[in-house]
């Protein structure tokens, strides 16, 4: 067990659970109208508890236990058989169980923005609370360890997926139940009003872009030249993500908006995930100049021509940032098309088929929108009994 690896890796932990609480708290709260801010807050908090229980209880078991290619068993519930000596490669095991975690935290945090100002608080909990365990933890078993797609001898393809930090684990998966539970709540009543304030957008976003430092340079989990690679590269797609994103804005609509900026950060940061582990900066740049315009029209085709409120456009940043960042690995002779490509079809149809049961069943359970006097009178005051603002003033 190195020393150093593991001081590295619990700042790392540290900075991912920073991403979520309350970079992304923030980042989707400033985008929401002022009657909704605090139930955005809510949604995020709750979930970062919640599923930090449920990874201990059965979570980690499914995704790193050393069950069979599906899942990972239940051998190590309840962190069973892992105390402080137990180690998994350079660091403690449970060091390892704390920084996966976090992942567990913010990946079903993503969704979040996806139905913002209309969904009821009781199906947030139950959703989040099966999406993670029967869907997110297979996957990141199935990738991560040692499962269908690894590349082990029960491999579905003989290199495995490449998927550094989480492309598909993370980005593919809440993208595409973002865009499910979104068709499935319908658009909100009035969509017009602008983000209620910008300011806490950027402060979130810039929240997100420090924390990803951990997400992408604890994912080599060790503190060496791959570690800081990865951080360098995952800032410089982020920044170039931001201009061409406020480039394209501005020849598209005139002006480069502050959130458009920060929005392609996010965009940008979500597309070196998957490749940070391989890249090199010119690479990371051409990423980041892409994803920027890609992002940014993948938004206006979700919500124009689908005809999907999206409210916050999860799929087509996250998604398709973690997408696109999975096949620029191709692009670039890091990994094979089969294997990203089939990595891509495998999860995209068990995430979209899995998204789509678990809804079902917790529609039946609790309702799954609230009514539009609700809608109408914010989530705040109806579903927590509080304001974010004194609106007499």
């Amino acid at each position: 067990m190195v020393g150093a690896d593991t001081a590295w890796i619990i700042v790392a932990t540290a900075l991912v659970l920073f991403m979520t609480l309350p970079g992304l708290a923030l980042f989707y709260g400033g985008l929401v109208r002022a009657r909704n801010v605090l139930s955005v807050f809510m949604h995020c908090f709750s979930i970062a508890c919640l599923m930090s229980v449920l990874w201990l209880v059965a979570g980690y078991s499914i995704a790193f236990g050393d069950g069979n290619a599906y899942w990972g068993g239940l051998g190590k519930a309840f962190l069973n058989g892992v105390d402080a000596d137990t180690v998994s490669g350079s660091i403690p095991e449970v060091l390892f169980f704390a920084f996966q975690m976090t992942f567990a935290i913010i990946t079903p945090a993503l969704i979040v923005g996806a139905y913002v100002e209309r969904i009821g608080y009781a199906f947030v909990l139950i959703f989040s609370s099966l999406w993670m365990l029967f869907c997110y933890a297979p996957v990141a078993h199935w990738i991560w360890g040692g499962g269908l797609l690894a590349g082990e001898d029960w491999s579905l393809f003989e290199n495995g997926v490449n998927d550094f930090a989480g492309g598909i684990v993370v980005h593919q998966t809440a993208g595409i139940a973002a865009l499910v539970l979104a068709a499935f709540l319908g658009p909100r009543s009035d969509k017009s009003k602008p983000p209620h304030n910008p300011g806490m957008v950027m402060i979130g976003a810039a929240m997100l872009w420090v924390g990803w430092f951990g997400f992408n340079g604890g994912s080599q989990l060790a503190a060496d030249g791959g570690a800081a690679m990865a951080l360098t590269v995952t800032h410089i797609s982020a920044a170039t993500a931001s201009l061409t994103w406020a480039l394209w804005e501005k020849v598209r609509h005139g002006k480069a908006s502050l959130v458009g900026m920060v929005t392609g950060t996010i965009a940008g940061l979500a597309s070196i995930t998957p490749a940070s582990g391989s890249v090199d900066p010119v690479q990371a740049l051409i990423i980041g100049a892409v994803a920027g315009v890609l992002c940014q029209e993948l938004c206006s085709i979700v919500k124009n021509r689908l005809g999907i409120d999206d409210t916050l456009d999860v799929f087509a940043v996250h998604g398709v940032g973690g997408m696109f960042g999975i096949l620029m690995l191709v692009v670039f002779g890091h990994a094979g098309l089969v294997e990203q490509g089939g990595g891509l079809l495998v999860v995209g149809v068990f995430t979209l088929v899995m998204t789509t049961l678990i809804i079902l069943v917790t529609k039946a359970v609790v309702p799954l929108r609230v009514s539009e006097d609700d809608e109408a009178s914010g989530l705040d005051i109806i579903a927590h009994g509080e304001r974010a603002y004194d609106m007499s003033s």
